[in-house]
């Protein structure tokens, strides 16, 4: 029988041993070496709804938090597996399942663990023995009338959940197993709600206060980042490498197609993101790249999203002024907005990436469009969409090449605006 509550819970946690040491637990159930201590993990979990390029934010909230937490004792972060996102429109027939899709299908994993030890959520599983974790906490905002708080002040609390945080949940014995993260077996022993208010550093203080090997952080969103924009987060956001294969079908792309090499774009990157050296010397390939945001943002965001003849005419228009034939598209636009966006670039060379059908089973949703960002952020000069997190993804990774500010932090404007005002300027911090 499913029983609804205002809970949410997990899988997994390993055993505790019989005697612990005041900072972890021992690997053996009789002494206590001093060194001795399993690594403990905190897993985390976002908002099924949000987008790749939020989750992507979120993971920076954690990570930067970790990195604190970890020179504390032998703490992992647990990346969760992708699954089932809003814009992965393809059908399993084309790409094969998008479900529990692992961090390596879009990351590099050894760049990721070189900023804050890091694990595949498949291999947390086999590491515990798939024992149920032992505890969820369920972040939720604070309850509050807004227009009577007159100072906000970082804060958490153990509270009843709101009914917002309602899921559906079966308890067997003095397990609780639930639907998340794509799984239907996801078990856990304690969970709690918990109303916060604060920076992702606050976690420490719910993490230090349960001496527990596994704890999972549901709704990690809402908590805030810490200092976003400040010389720790450029670290762990130029650790965040996409995976080899990726930048490999992306360059092949750009040099047959767009004339673009990193050695003639002055793009060239060191191996390790901790060799790389503040600088803006990136000249970028010979096109114009834009990222042209359609569907939702049609109805969500209609004064600041052009039609497709309002497009044009500013792709043109950029085209003339900086003496370019070719631009590359990336968009979520139907087929035919696309091919009708084409029709009236006229004397133009139009590109968008469309993988073969071998290569969008191998790359799947996520990596055509993280092929479309990389492409993007060699371009010569960037216009992005207004409010994209897809956008902002590209004017981030562009910072990293060094590329000049001009040529990145740049939006379609909608037809009819008249104060149209370009993205801040989120620069980076060495």
């Amino acid at each position: 029988m499913v029983t609804f509550i205002p809970l949410v819970l997990f899988y997994l946690h390993a055993a505790l041993c019989t005697k612990t040491l005041d900072d972890g637990f021992c690997s053996s159930n009789n002494e206590c070496p001093k060194r001795s201590i399993l690594p403990r993990y905190v897993l985390y979990d976002v908002n099924e709804p949000e987008g790749f390029n939020l989750k992507r934010d979120v993971y920076i909230r954690m990570a930067t938090f970790m990195k604190k937490l970890s020179k504390e004792g032998d703490w992992h972060l647990v990346l969760p597996p992708w699954y089932n996102l809003f814009h992965w429109r393809s059908l399993e027939s084309e790409t094969g399942p998008q479900n529990h899709v692992s961090w390596e299908h879009f990351f590099h994993i050894a760049s990721l663990q070189s900023f804050v030890p890091v694990v595949e959520y498949i291999d947390f599983v086999h590491e515990v023995n798939s024992e149920p974790i032992d505890f969820v906490f369920v972040l939720q905002h604070i309850s509050t009338n807004f227009e009577q708080v007159s100072e906000w002040k970082d804060g958490w609390s153990i509270e009843p959940c709101h009914k917002e945080t309602s899921i559906n949940y079966k308890k067997y014995e003095n397990i609780f197993k639930i639907k998340v993260l794509g799984y239907n077996n996801v078990t856990a022993k304690e969970i709690e709600c918990v109303s916060f208010h604060g920076e992702s550093n606050l976690l420490a203080e719910i993490v230090k206060n349960y001496k527990s090997r596994s704890i999972l952080i549901h709704h990690a969103e809402v908590a805030l980042h810490n200092n976003f924009g400040d010389a720790l987060y450029w670290q762990c956001r130029r650790s965040m490498r996409f995976a080899p294969y990726l930048v490999k079908i992306s360059a092949e792309f750009r040099e047959k197609y767009l004339n673009s090499t990193d050695s003639i774009d002055k793009t060239e990157m060191p191996d390790d993101w901790r060799l790389e050296k503040p600088g803006r010397k990136a000249v970028g390939g010979p096109y114009l790249a834009v990222h042209l945001r359609r569907r939702d943002f049609l109805w969500g965001r209609p004064r600041d999203t052009p039609s497709i003849k309002g497009a044009v005419k500013q792709i043109k228009n950029k085209l003339v002024e900086l003496d370019l034939d070719t631009v590359f598209v990336a968009t979520d636009a139907p087929e035919e907005e696309y091919v009708e966006l084409k029709s009236y670039l006229v004397g133009f060379k139009v590109f968008h990436y469309i993988p073969t059908p071998s290569e969008k089973r191998k790359i799947k949703d996520g990596g055509v469009a993280i092929v479309d960002q990389i492409i993007c952020s060699h371009a010569r000069f960037f216009i992005g969409s207004f409010e994209s997190t897809f956008s902002f993804r590209i004017q981030e990774e562009r910072e990293i090449l060094g590329f000049k500010k001009k040529t990145t932090f740049n939006r379609f404007c909608g037809d009819q605006q008249k104060d149209c005002v370009q993205p801040t300027q989120w620069t980076i911090v060495y």
